[in-house]
């Protein structure tokens, strides 16, 4: 495994983390299907068996089933870094967007108790609004968690690149996690030399592309009510099946799977401090982190991937 500096932070991180939504569960639905708990606690510890120190999650996954898992199965690893993310209030009937002060403290605190940590390494707002990020005072809140030394250090999870870009102007968050991938290259333009500039940390999520880039998936595959890709439009999923087609002869080798290759796309970035793809296996874990480990692409190969979005 190989590591890199999460921008201002100054965290050293394991280039391949953990992404935390998979290993939710189906129970509250918004998930990737149903899980074995059992399976997923071995997921976790097999990824810092093979180096990784960078888990990510978030308070709604499994409305908090994610976070207890990882408390549960990294109790005992203080050296691990944990980032999890607020901004969806879940604790009432019906899930809402929730960026008051009061809430974010109050959902901090049942974070640190899920994690069975002091404090969270990174503590993530959840996709909030462009009029949020510019109105600016939700930082404040994260200010005060920072200086009450329940969090460590404060990032956006985001959408769009105006978006991102807004937090850069701000100054004030440390990282941001955004989509990149092979078939969402969006972010590279303005939003990742932006990054550098600020010195500002780059999570990259959804680097399989929901899966479809692990080649598992096509056109007609279907999936259980409650996986978020149940919902897929017919045409989406026919375009993220025909992306994986045209890549997997050019990119799947004898030593390297698709997503592996996937997951080496995003690495060839320098503006990329860690990449989180989601598990719910040891063998899955043993596939992502092994990702580190493999060269980077080719010339050749870089530009195939390129030319999708020419």
């Amino acid at each position: 495994m190989k590591y890199r500096t999460l921008g201002r932070t100054g965290l050293r991180v394991s280039e391949v983390g953990f992404g935390g939504w998979a290993i939710a569960g189906n129970r509250h639905g918004n998930s990737y299907g149903p899980t074995d708990d059992t399976a997923s606690l071995r997921a976790i510890l097999r990824a810092v068996e093979m180096g990784c120190n960078f888990f990510d999650t978030a308070d709604m996954y499994g409305h908090g089933h994610s976070e207890e898992l990882l408390g549960e199965a990294l109790s005992e690893s203080p050296e691990v870094l944990i980032a999890t993310k607020v901004g969806c209030n879940f604790y009432g009937n019906v899930a809402v967007l929730d960026f008051s002060p009061k809430y974010v403290a109050y959902a901090c605190e049942q974070s640190l108790r899920r994690l069975r940590r002091k404090a969270i390494d990174l503590y993530q707002l959840h996709n909030p609004s462009l009029e949020v990020i510019r109105d600016g005072r939700v930082f404040d809140v994260m200010d005060e968690l920072k200086r009450g030394g329940k969090i460590r250090h404060y990032g956006v999870s985001i959408f769009t690149p105006e978006e991102g870009l807004a937090c850069i102007e701000d100054g004030r968050p440390e990282t941001l996690q955004l989509v990149y991938s092979i078939v969402n290259q969006s972010m590279a333009k303005q939003v990742f030399p932006a990054a550098r500039a600020e010195n500002v940390g780059v999570i990259a999520r959804e680097p399989l592309a929901n899966g479809f880039l692990s080649g598992k998936y096509n056109a007609a595959s279907s999936f259980t009510q409650g996986d978020i890709r149940h919902n897929f439009p017919p045409r989406y999923q026919e375009a993220l099946a025909a992306a994986a087609r045209h890549v997997k002869g050019a990119l799947e080798t004898e030593g390297r799977t698709l997503a592996q290759a996937a997951l080496r796309f995003v690495l060839d970035s320098e503006a990329v401090s860690v990449v989180i793809p989601g598990c719910k296996t040891p063998d899955q874990a043993k596939e992502n982190m092994s990702a580190s480990a493999l060269s980077p692409l080719s010339a050749e190969e870089t530009d195939l991937v390129l030319s999708l979005f020419r």
